[in-house]
């Protein structure tokens, strides 16, 4: 069995995620609803990459 001093610090545990991959589809269908209502060819681009970004995490 091993103790610890005070000094002696322990690993970080691992990062929880923050979104489920259900959210990821949400939001996904969130931004192509809103991509269908915009106009400016500028924020459809940046809804696009957006769009296809969080496509790679599902």
């Amino acid at each position: 069995m091993t103790t610890m001093t005070a000094t002696e610090t322990r690993e970080p545990q691992r990062a929880r995620a923050l979104l489920s991959t259900a959210d990821f589809q949400l939001l996904r269908a969130a931004l192509a609803s809103h991509a269908r209502a915009v106009d400016a060819p500028e924020e459809i681009a940046r809804i696009n990459a957006l769009y296809h970004r969080l496509g790679t995490y599902n």
